[in-house]
């Protein structure tokens, strides 16, 4: 195998690579915004209360009516049933999807979830009643479960109000263009007007047909109320940043490769979100999550979204982890620098470029395992038996004691415990846009790809561990992942 001479500096300054790495590093791939996830919140707040009020006003109800056998409770009694009430409301809402970006409040969608639930809640509830020491009465039930879906009803019809209010005047919205203006485009134009909880304001439609050009797109063709004009022109950066776009929806599902990759280029350079109609699209390189909006699906392109609570804590907990590794292990770290020293002749660390988060390089520190005169970047060995590996490295391999001095790496920060394993910069080099994925988050000393029996083949050949790992990070994943390292180790696999 010959040896591949590495120019690291150039590395750092590909505007390709670094396009890709810095693209969405803003951009969680959830379609929703803090706006968006605000709204959310309120939403919740909002039906808990909702139904609260609903259900001690089916209370005072039933005590005016004066109906069935009278049973006073205290208003403490009464308020912990509304309170808990609220919450089982909310929880099937949520299970039903009320909560959901896409869901759009339209009316007869919520009047009909409304119903459902209420209808769900009262049968959850009522057994209750027969084994609850109090005695209740089945008609504050019965009233309640007529007042919660009017009172929800109306809530959520006031709130659409005030959404679509916060809409007119810009508040809180993304600025969208959507690319095509056929059949697709036209129900991608509908689905967003119609769902203003996204807070996704489509403000153009672009088509490559020229006979569209200028056409006015209605989102409801009978009321005429919301449009938009189609643009015929090729999407360009340019185009994006003149009409402010921050969110790209590319509405042509038979779309070539080339174009799509073009306009997902393009979009980035304007620094634009993107989003596509599942179709031929969706066998490129891209990592993807599905979103529902309206019952329409839409492919994001985008990057995990970020815990700001596991980051935090990812930091501090290397820090100290590596430091009690260190010291537990010094007896180790004495007894290989002497195998190493006297086993073959050389330095007994092994610095390695390699290339970090955001493909920053730093320098890889391992003990020495091959014999000094063998080639420094190239495909680590797949056997034990490789002559460029010595007697003591062979040793250090098996039981995985060369990474030892990655804890310095650790210590410095240039990677944690647990992360996607860095690479050598020419492998990076050849990388693909779903490859450098890999880079959005700090290489770690161990991962699942480590421990799957795919390691035996190159790791950008499987890059799903890593991708898996990067959108599902947590400090439980990462504790876990540790724990069976440790078992890795210690069977010597």
């Amino acid at each position: 195998m010959t040896t591949i001479g590495v120019d690291t500096s150039s590395l750092l300054a590909d505007p390709q690579l670094a396009s890709v790495v810095d693209a969405d590093a803003e951009h969680p791939i959830s379609i929703q915004n803090r706006y968006g996830r605000i709204l959310t919140f309120i939403e919740v707040l909002a039906d808990g209360i909702t139904v609260s009020f609903a259900v001690l006003g089916g209370y005072f109800i039933y005590r005016w009516l004066e109906i069935g056998k009278r049973v006073d409770y205290s208003f403490n009694l009464i308020a912990l049933i509304a309170i808990a009430m609220s919450v089982l409301y909310v929880i099937l809402l949520d299970r039903d999807g009320a909560y959901r970006p896409g869901s759009s409040l339209l009316r007869i969608k919520e009047t009909e979830r409304a119903l459902r639930v209420s209808a769900q809640a009262f049968l959850l509830a009522l057994p209750v009643t027969f084994f609850s020491q109090y005695q209740f009465s089945r008609w504050v039930f019965l009233i309640s479960l007529l007042c919660v879906p009017v009172l929800l009803v109306s809530e959520k019809q006031l709130l659409a109000v005030a959404v679509r209010a916060l809409r007119e005047r810009g508040i809180g919205t993304q600025r969208v263009v959507i690319y095509g203006a056929g059949s697709s485009g036209q129900r991608v134009f509908s689905a967003l007007v119609r769902s203003p909880k996204l807070g996704l304001n489509p403000i153009a439609l672009v088509d490559d047909n020229m006979d569209l050009a200028g056409k006015e797109i209605f989102a409801d063709a009978y009321r005429r109320e919301y449009s938009a004009r189609v643009l015929s022109e090729p999407i360009t950066a340019d185009l994006l940043k003149r009409h402010q776009c921050e969110f790209l929806v590319i509405a042509i599902p038979s779309l070539d490769g080339e174009k799509f990759a073009n306009a997902v280029r393009e979009a980035r350079r304007a620094k634009a979100r993107i989003a596509f109609l599942p179709g031929q699209t969706t066998a490129l390189n891209y990592w993807t999550e599905e979103a529902d909006i309206d019952g329409l699906m839409l492919s994001v392109v985008g990057r995990a979204t970020k815990d700001w609570h596991y980051d935090a804590a990812k930091r501090p907990f290397d820090l100290i982890s590596s430091l009690v590794l260190i010291a537990i292990t010094a007896p180790i770290w004495l007894m290989i620098v002497i195998l190493v020293r006297f086993g073959s002749p050389g330095p007994v660390l092994f610095r390695q470029k390699r290339v970090g988060r955001n493909g920053k390089l730093f320098d890889l520190y391992k003990f020495r395992t091959m014999f000094v005169d063998a080639p420094q970047y190239e495909f680590s060995p797949k056997e034990a038996v490789d002559p460029r590996i010595t007697r003591v490295g062979r040793f250090l391999r098996r039981t995985s004691f060369d990474e030892l001095p990655q804890l310095l790496n650790v210590l410095k920060g240039e990677m944690s415990l647990v992360g996607p394993r860095p690479e050598m910069p020419f492998i990076v080099a050849k990388y693909s846009a779903l490859h450098r994925q890999r880079l959005q988050v700090i290489p770690g000393i161990t991962g699942l790809w480590q421990l799957s029996a795919d390691r035996a083949f190159l790791i950008h050949e499987n890059i799903q561990y890593d991708l898996y790992y990067i959108r599902h990070r947590s400090f439980f994943m990462d504790f876990a992942i540790l724990l069976h390292t440790v078992v890795f180790a210690m069977r010597g696999v």
